[in-house]
């Protein structure tokens, strides 16, 4: 059978490929200290629960509309508006997960030959769902500015042009942490008014932030028009299982995605929808609660990487940190799941090579004892 060109050109997903070697080693009664997730490690608050039970009751079980419920793009778009966005209800496509939001806005935005530049390290799905929509693909790289982007603005400057489709810009940062400062995003959008370049803002980490200043691109002048606005419930609110994210942008794109959603997935579960109003209307003690969490266990697992010597880029949001290791990093990664029974995942699956992708979404206990066994088979 031959296979289409669009997936050909696609890599499996290394996170995916961490995870499956994780599994076969528990399956062989190997305890695994997983650091490679992407998931909070929190319940889903209790009311959220209740509101999808309630709205089972009720019988939310049928389709919904295409674009969503009229409750929740009314609910985000008031969290959008108190952000300082002006998106109204008829500017969101809600979806089944925030990556769904992704795909359809590069399948609706780019056109086979386009560019797309993304910065370096960049979440893994970029990549993939610029390859299925055909795109060329430019790096910018901010490992050597400690994942920052201001200082390399030369470097994006250099890099984008009249012909560039698409710019993505996702902070706070997976896989790094880094949140990219007010001065860093108006670079950005003097770049992309100058070139006319669409934008997506991925936000969907954007209550996870250690104190840093969150910056939406489509709040800054002249990018209302030119940014696509990402964000979801699986992070901030501890649902990455119900699949629940959106997208805002204009009133054509809007249309243009609506024809996708509506011809592929067709809508966010029923229910599913009326617990996302909750979570953004009554959750945020949860939010406050599981954010301090993770800004101890990354003050604890910065403390303990120092004291052997390892010193990684400070993450200012997500609950990620990029440790630095072997230039070989898909094999240092390997082994020291084969070996120390620690999964991490490689810097070069998201453009990073020399790194490893760690994920504090765990408890203390197991961060300790993940660094212990890394010490004890010489991984640091």
């Amino acid at each position: 059978m031959e296979f289409a060109d669009r997936i050909t050109r696609v890599e499996p997903s290394a996170t995916l490929a961490v995870s499956n070697l994780a599994k076969e080693l528990e399956a062989e009664g190997k305890d695994v200290v997983d650091l490679s997730v992407g998931e909070p490690d929190f319940d889903t608050p209790e009311n959220v629960v209740e509101a999808a039970e309630e709205s089972v009751e009720r019988g939310d079980t049928g389709y919904a509309p295409s674009n969503g419920v009229p409750a929740l793009r009314e609910a985000i778009a008031a969290k959008l508006q108190n952000d300082g966005l002006d998106y109204d209800a008829g500017n969101v496509i809600v979806t089944p997960g925030a990556k769904q939001a992704l795909f359809e806005t590069f399948q609706t935005v780019v056109d086979r030959g386009d560019e797309v530049v993304l910065l370096d390290p960049a979440w893994v799905s970029y990549e993939a769902m610029a390859k299925m929509a055909g795109a060329d693909l430019t790096r910018v790289d901010l490992a050597d500015h400690d994942f920052q982007l201001e200082p390399a603005l030369d470097d994006l400057a250099d890099a984008v042009s009249g012909d560039t489709e698409l710019l993505v810009v996702n902070s706070p940062s997976n896989p790094t942490g880094a949140v990219y400062s007010r001065e860093a995003m108006e670079g950005v959008r003097d770049l992309a008014v100058e070139h006319d370049i669409t934008v997506i803002s991925d936000e969907i980490y954007q209550h996870i932030n250690y104190g840093a200043e969150h910056v939406s691109l489509a709040g800054l002048e002249g990018m209302y028009e030119r940014t696509v606005t990402i964000n979801g419930f699986s992070k901030a609110y501890s649902m990455t299982g119900w699949r629940l994210g959106y997208l805002a942008a204009p009133a054509d794109v809007i249309a243009e995605a609506g024809k996708i959603q509506s011809h592929s997935v067709s809508s966010a579960t029923h229910f599913v929808q009326y617990a996302g109003v909750e979570a953004l209307e009554n959750t945020e003690a949860a939010v406050e609660e599981m954010v301090e969490a993770f800004a101890e266990r990354r003050e604890f697992l910065l403390d303990l990487l120092a004291e052997h010597g390892v010193q990684p880029a400070t993450p200012e949001g997500a609950f990620y940190m990029m440790l630095p290791v072997d230039d070989d990093d898909q094999s240092w990664c390997t082994n020291a799941l084969e070996d120390a029974h620690v999964a991490t995942v490689p810097g070069s699956a998201f453009g990073a090579p020399g790194y490893a992708r760690v994920s504090y979404a765990n408890s203390k206990q197991r961060l300790a004892e993940a660094v212990e066994r890394l010490v004890e088979e010489g991984y640091l």
